[in-house]
């Protein structure tokens, strides 16, 4: 057991380096989960929380980074959503708190973005769903990525976390450190990931149900039940409105979805709306849905966002233990293979 602690240490030297953390288990930013008190748990337990900004304004994540300070003194990082329309102003905020990780998702990064979070010392870290994005963000100043298959919950790309880690770590992992995400709910799989030449890993369903989430109970009961074929995707109804697909446990919010693009998709035929806006509506769409089943307990017709890992999360536990036994399950796993 020892040795293979050691080695683990060993394999995720590089990405516990990057992140100023003992372990590099990063938290998946999840909006109305992965707010100050999960955020803070995560990171004094050894691993690395982010804050999900996610639709907030600049006033609600000055106040979530605050009350994150106030709990740790650890390092921990701030998602924001590139379409976010003040995400400048949210850059700036990052900028003025010190925080020294953003991570930017929901698509390529805009202009000058990447140069005003470095400018303030903060690291990059971007979301990689193909080999060229990858390399074309590393051309762009990133400081690492995170490649993120469709197991994950939440936003989706249509490419298996296996998959991609075989086409993009193989190539760009000597440039910059690489953290796999993507349905990953025990350490045997991040020992497999980080023998491909990951640095770390990043995980969120297995987090949204510990004992420091705010979640309500029907929401961490309804992971509780569920099976890694309750966790689907959702459907995209008009080919003339492209939406990124979310994956969440199956039910009536389903339904409810197809109608929220249904009604955008007649807005822009009618000309009310652009795009872009068409776009952010379907996003605040997922925030509220989130939202009533997050925090309201409405676990029918809210969405239950969750990947296919959901499946090993079958209790509530103290983010602390679930950290310990990832790092036990992945020592166990390196030892057996005698490295």
């Amino acid at each position: 057991m020892v040795s293979g602690h050691a080695h683990l240490a060993r394999l995720m030297q590089r990405g516990a380096y990057f992140l100023g953390a003992p372990h590099a288990i990063m938290a998946g930013a999840m909006s109305w989960v992965s707010e100050r008190h999960l955020v803070a748990a995560i990171s004094n337990a050894g691993g690395f929380g982010v804050i999900a900004c996610g639709a907030m304004t600049v006033d609600l994540l000055d106040k979530e980074i605050a009350g994150t300070k106030e709990r740790t003194d650890k390092p921990f990082g701030v998602n924001l959503i590139t379409m976010h329309p003040q995400l400048d102003d949210l850059i700036e905020l990052c900028g003025r708190h010190q925080v020294g990780h953003v991570v930017l998702a929901g698509g390529l990064p805009p202009g000058g973005a990447i140069d005003r979070i470095k400018a303030s010392g903060a690291k990059v870290i971007c979301f990689a769903p193909a080999l060229a994005l990858a390399k074309k963000l590393i051309r762009s100043g990133v400081d690492a990525l995170v490649i993120e298959g469709m197991e994950a919950g939440g936003h989706i790309g249509p490419v298996t976390t296996s998959v991609l880690a075989q086409e993009i770590l193989p190539e760009v992992s000597d440039q910059v450190p690489v953290f796999v995400a993507g349905g990953i709910g025990r350490g045997e799989a991040i020992a497999a990931y980080l023998e491909m030449g990951a640095s770390g890993v990043q995980l969120g369903t297995r987090f949204a149900a510990a004992v420091e989430s705010i979640a309500h109970p029907n929401f961490k009961k309804a992971f509780f039940r569920a099976s890694a074929r309750d966790a689907i995707a959702s459907v995209q109804i008009d080919p003339r409105l492209p939406v990124i697909p979310v994956r969440a446990l199956k039910n009536a919010s389903t339904e409810l979805f197809n109608a929220k693009q249904r009604e955008v998709a007649q807005s822009l035929d009618e000309g009310r709306v652009e795009m872009g806006a068409a776009q952010l509506e379907i996003e605040h769409y997922w925030a509220g849905a989130l939202r009533r089943a997050v925090i309201d307990g409405d676990v029918e017709h809210g969405s239950v966002m969750a990947g296919q890992s959901v499946g090993m999360v079958t209790k509530e536990e103290p983010v602390a233990e679930i950290i310990a036994a990832l790092l036990d399950e992945a020592a166990v796993a390196l030892a057996s293979r005698g490295t």
